[in-house]
């Protein structure tokens, strides 16, 4: 029963890594294809700024992940970092850059240096949500076993590419969402509308990929596709569809700001409902839960560690969030964003 708890959590904190770390990549998408130092500027700007209070935070869920997998699940670790070697480095070296280049950029005075850094951060920002979801694609399709060594084909296959493709739409539509609610909070309307039409734009490739990785798990990952059309995966796939189309109704509204709700839904919604739909294996059909999960003892007090940190980290996390998104951190107005061109 432990074991299970432990497995949900591990579920649910990729999940706010998927919605936290994927707003992020996203900006990082939109910057990446935002144009030329002058068309691209005024978005850039926005960027920055709504990105600039919060940027690090996200990286607390991703150190969440890999210790309550490292200490839970250590049979699952092995296989996992053994198997999807190659990938996981990648999107680690891309974290590091990502991080690097969004840093530097804005104190380098010479134009080469900020280009060279944006650079670094824009493309570092695309290639790390798709090796990541390279890799989950492995995951999903069971080519993570205990025989197996570190093999291109255990990432490179259609699972993972779509995996990979969907995860790099989410974190697109993601980081639109948030970029055009910034944009009607800083009094922007034409950013609004520049990262709306973007927002429109990178929902309908998610749902589109989504459909295209139902049918091609059919034949890929069949043990997932069943558990994402039955049960409770099911349910969770349900909610992904219903909040795609609340974020597409939101969006058309002059507020909108539960968009972004709306969006993490989405998100949520589908991590979830893979976790639920891989029940009751961590690397289908090979490893269960239970066989993957370390002595009971470990596993209770990472339940006991997971409880305290959730009394003492959420909060603070939750109010950094909720500072970042009404203003409270950062004031910045029209006239700022108007030093340079027009983004459209």
């Amino acid at each position: 029963m432990i074991a299970e708890v432990v497995a949900v959590v591990l579920l649910l904190v990729i999940a706010a890594y998927a919605s936290g770390g994927g707003t992020d990549y996203g900006a990082g998408f939109w910057d990446l294809t935002a144009g030329g130092a002058e068309r691209g500027r005024r978005p850039r700007w926005l960027i920055d700024h709504a990105m600039e209070p919060v940027w690090e935070v996200n990286n607390v869920w991703l150190i969440f992940v890999l210790i309550v997998m490292w200490t839970g699940f250590p049979v699952f670790f092995q296989q996992v970092f053994v198997t999807m070697w190659l990938p996981l480095a990648l999107a680690a070296v891309g974290i590091v850059l990502r991080g690097a280049g969004f840093a530097l950029r804005k104190p380098v005075r010479r134009l080469a240096g900020r280009r060279l850094y944006g650079a670094v951060f824009a493309v570092s920002s695309l290639l790390t949500p798709f090796f990541l979801g390279a890799a989950a694609g492995g995951v999903a399709s069971g080519r993570v076993t205990a025989a197996t060594t570190a093999r291109t084909d255990a990432w490179a296959n259609p699972t993972s590419l779509l995996f990979g493709l969907l995860a790099i739409a989410a974190t697109a539509m993601l980081g639109a969402v948030f970029l055009a609610a910034d944009a009607r909070r800083f009094g922007a309307p034409d950013l609004d509308r520049y990262f709306r039409r973007r927002a429109y734009g990178a929902l309908a490739a998610v749902a589109v990929l989504a459909v295209v990785t139902l049918f091609v798990t059919h034949g890929d990952a069949h043990h997932v596709w069943h558990g994402l059309t039955h049960g409770v995966g099911l349910v969770f796939v349900v909610v992904a569809a219903l909040a795609t189309l609340a974020t597409a109704g939101l969006l058309a509204r002059p507020s909108g700001g539960w968009s972004r709700v709306t969006a993490v839904g989405v998100v949520a919604s589908s991590v979830i409902a893979w976790g639920m739909a891989q029940r009751p294996y961590l690397v289908p059909t090979s490893l269960t839960v239970s066989a993957g999960a370390g002595a009971p003892t470990t596993l209770r007090w990472l339940a006991l560690v997971t409880l305290v940190a959730v009394v003492l980290v959420l909060p603070a996390v939750a109010l950094l969030y909720w500072l970042d998104t009404h203003g409270e951190l950062e004031a910045l107005t029209d006239a700022d964003l108007r030093r340079g061109g027009t983004g459209d």
